[in-house]
C-alpha cells in the first residue's frame, strides 16, 4: 500500500515536546489549512531538520497522513524568520501573539480562503515578514495582523461609520460589542472616548495604509493598541497568553 504523502508549504506556528525525542509541530499551511504533525527524532542533537521546525519558520515540507496525526518526512527552509524575530524581545512577543491568534483563528480550518488565495496563510506570512524585516514599528504591525484576521473570520470592526445603524462618521465613541465606533443615538453604555486621530490609525492599521500608521504619535498608538486587545479578547473569548508579554514602545 502507497503511503499518503502530500507536500505543502507552511509556517511554523507552535511546537511542544512528545516523548523523549519527538515534537508535535502546529503549522498553518497553504493548502491544507492548520496541520499538527509528529516530527520524530528531532530533538536528537543528531536530527537532520530539528532546526528547521522551529516557530515562525516558512518552510517547505512533506507529510505522511496519519490517523490522528500526520508525520514530517522532510523540510527545508524557505524563509528563516526565527532568528531575526528571537532577535528582538518586542518583536518576538508581537510574533508570538499572532501565531497564536492565527493557531485560534483557524484551528477548525475556518476563514482560510480558497487553495488559491489561502488569506489567513498569506496574511501571517506577510506580518512575520515585516517583523522579521523589521518594516515598521512591532507593536502596529500586531495591531494591523490583528484587526485584519478578525475581518477574515468575519468580525471587521467599523472605524469611521456608526456600527449599528451605519451613519456617516466619524464618531468619537468606540464599543467593542457593538462592533466599533457608535454615533451619539446608538451609543450603548460602555462605550469609551476615542481620539479622532486615533481613530483615524485603527482605520490605517485595518486597510494598510502604512503612510498614516507609521507618521502617528506614540498617544495615538497606545490608545489604538488598547481597543485592539479588547476587541480580539470580546470576540476569542478568552484573552492570549502571549498578549500579556507584549512589549510597546
Amino acid at each position: 500500500m502507497a503511503l499518503r504523502l502530500y507536500r505543502d508549504e507552511a509556517l511554523v506556528l507552535r511546537t511542544y515536546p512528545l516523548g523523549e525525542a519527538d515534537r508535535i509541530i502546529v503549522m498553518l499551511t497553504r493548502h491544507h489549512g492548520q496541520v499538527r504533525a509528529v516530527a520524530k527524532g528531532v530533538r536528537r542533537t543528531t536530527s537532520r531538520f530539528g532546526a528547521r521546525l522551529e516557530p515562525f519558520s516558512m518552510i517547505d515540507v512533506q507529510l505522511h497522513a496519519g490517523r490522528n496525526l500526520d508525520v514530517v518526512t522532510q523540510v527545508d527552509t524557505i524563509s528563516p524568520f526565527a532568528g531575526a524575530i528571537c532577535a528582538d524581545y518586542a518583536v518576538f512577543t508581537c510574533a508570538a501573539t499572532m501565531v497564536e491568534t492565527a493557531e485560534r483563528l483557524t484551528h477548525d480550518d475556518g476563514d482560510l480562503g480558497t487553495t488559491e488565495s489561502p488569506q489567513q496563510f498569506l496574511l501571517l506570512y506577510g506580518a512575520l515578514s515585516a517583523l522579521a524585516r523589521r518594516r515598521h514599528a512591532p507593536g502596529l504591525v500586531l495591531d494591523s495582523y490583528l484587526l485584519r484576521a478578525l475581518a477574515l473570520a468575519g468580525w471587521a470592526p467599523s472605524f469611521y461609520d456608526c456600527a449599528r445603524c451605519g451613519a456617516p462618521g466619524p464618531h468619537a465613541a468606540f464599543h467593542v460589542q457593538a462592533g466599533g465606533a457608535v454615533c451619539p443615538d446608538c451609543r450603548p453604555a460602555g462605550s469609551v472616548e476615542v481620539d479622532t486621530q486615533t481613530m483615524i490609525l485603527l482605520g490605517a492599521l485595518l486597510s494598510g495604509q502604512w503612510v498614516v500608521a507609521d507618521a502617528s504619535g506614540a498617544r495615538e498608538r497606545a490608545q489604538a493598541a488598547g481597543l485592539v486587545s479588547a476587541y480580539l479578547t470580546w470576540h476569542l473569548e478568552r484573552r492570549l497568553r502571549s498578549l500579556s508579554h507584549v512589549e510597546r514602545a
